[in-house]
């Protein structure tokens, strides 16, 4: 018996998440040059740059604003919440393997992309300015700019009016669950990322990429 395989509707734009889905991110890469300690390391992320409160410069809150009141809150922390605000760029060491190739493929095939990343809005331009991928991109949502981050529903309403096509007609890429639930729930079509042979995967049964091959798992490697 031949396998059944899903019918999906079709896609007429591809959204991408940015963090964790083409660029890889950890806040503790920085944090481990400047604390030696492994406990204090650990303390220092679960209670001063914790990621709650990195969430709050996504969705918009001035940084200047946000790490003056984490000095006064914790006193004796200035320097390693300077480099907070001055070295983000350390807490991303590269991009996600096969994913780039991913873009540039579907951007070859003609496919419009867009992206709705939770980037604070300074960190997000400072990186944007360095990375050329993201001029295949026909527009990103970026919640420090917007003052909204996912998965509130409302950045997914704007970005539904500022891409021009209704939610079920746009495949949207997150590795993260409560973000993906989301979307789905607003109608949009989904993929939750774990790694890029799936979303190739899933893609090439969108018909919108060609299934991988041994020429595409080689590239990704080398990328």
């Amino acid at each position: 018996m031949s396998a059944i395989h899903p019918v999906h509707p079709p896609v007429e734009a591809v959204v991408f998440d940015v963090g964790k889905v083409l660029i890889e991110w950890d806040m503790r890469l920085l944090f481990a040059k400047l604390i030696d300690d492994e406990e204090r390391l650990d303390w220092f992320l679960a209670n001063v740059v914790t990621q709650d409160w990195h969430f709050e410069h996504d969705a918009g809150r001035e940084l200047a604003e946000m790490v003056a009141a984490r000095k006064a809150e914790f006193p004796g922390h200035d320097a390693l919440l300077d480099a907070y605000a001055t070295r983000f760029a350390e807490t991303i060491p590269g991009n996600i393997p096969g994913s780039h190739e991913i873009v540039r493929e579907l951007a070859g095939n003609g496919v419009p992309l867009f992206a709705i990343t939770n980037f604070a809005s300074p960190f997000w331009h400072g990186y944007r300015a360095g990375e050329s991928l993201f001029d295949l991109f026909r527009d990103i949502v970026v919640s420090g700019d917007e003052k909204i981050a996912k998965p509130d529903p409302r950045i997914f309403d704007l970005a539904c009016r500022r891409f021009g096509h209704a939610p079920a007609a746009m495949l949207f890429i997150d590795d993260n669950a409560a973000n993906i639930a989301s979307a789905r729930a607003l109608g949009w079509q989904v993929h939750h990322f774990h790694d890029a042979e799936a979303l190739r995967a899933d893609l090439a049964a969108r018909g919108l990429l060609r299934p991988e091959t041994a020429d595409h798992a080689a590239a990704a490697v080398a990328e």
